[in-house]
């Protein structure tokens, strides 16, 4: 891939067929958690009469989706109050169906904008956004699974089976860094 470019209000870059096909499944896997994120969500009678949509109470057992959704009201004591643990369950029920359709619809930007066998993307200004949005996430999720760390080197040992994923960790950081200078310019 190409870095990007702007022009006025567009953005262009042009990404081969494996990168898309790497970065649409990501995308894709990441929207597929959260859709089931969503799904598993129970139905309150009581907000669908008032439009008022609620979600869980809990953190996501998932450690990926954990990093995705994090806590609303960090509990900084290792015994917290049952109205610290209300108030923690109340702001994530009110915050993280918001939350979630957010990340949902960057996702489905990408996969809308993304060429399946490659090409160029064109994107506007509020898909650009998007498209950082939906990278940020599957950086988020993908350095969780290979437990990314500051002090990591840049390139793991052949045999360390979290290679081939640093690597593409490291481009999707390009990528983003990339998409950054390009809206900054101009």
């Amino acid at each position: 891939m190409k870095p990007w470019k702007r022009k006025g209000d567009k953005l262009f870059a042009d990404i081969d067929k494996q990168e898309a096909a790497v970065l649409r499944g990501l995308v894709s896997q990441i929207d597929d958690m959260l859709r089931a994120r969503v799904e598993e969500t129970p139905q309150d009678e009581l907000a669908e009469l008032t439009g008022i949509r609620t979600g869980p109470t809990s953190s996501p057992d998932d450690p990926i989706l954990s990093r995705l959704l994090p806590d609303f009201h960090r509990l900084d004591d290792d015994n917290p109050s049952k109205e610290d643990l209300d108030s923690a369950a109340m702001l994530r029920s009110l915050h993280e169906p918001g939350l979630l359709d957010v990340k949902v619809g960057v996702a489905a930007v990408v996969l809308g904008t993304c060429p399946t066998h490659g090409g160029e993307v064109r994107l506007s200004l509020e898909q650009a956004d998007a498209w950082l949005s939906a990278l940020n996430d599957v950086r988020l999720a993908l350095g969780t699974a290979i437990e990314v760390t500051d002090d990591m080197p840049e390139e793991l040992p052949d045999d360390d089976p979290r290679s081939p994923h640093l690597a593409v960790y490291h481009w999707l950081t390009w990528v983003q860094e990339s998409l950054v200078q390009a809206l900054s310019s101009d």
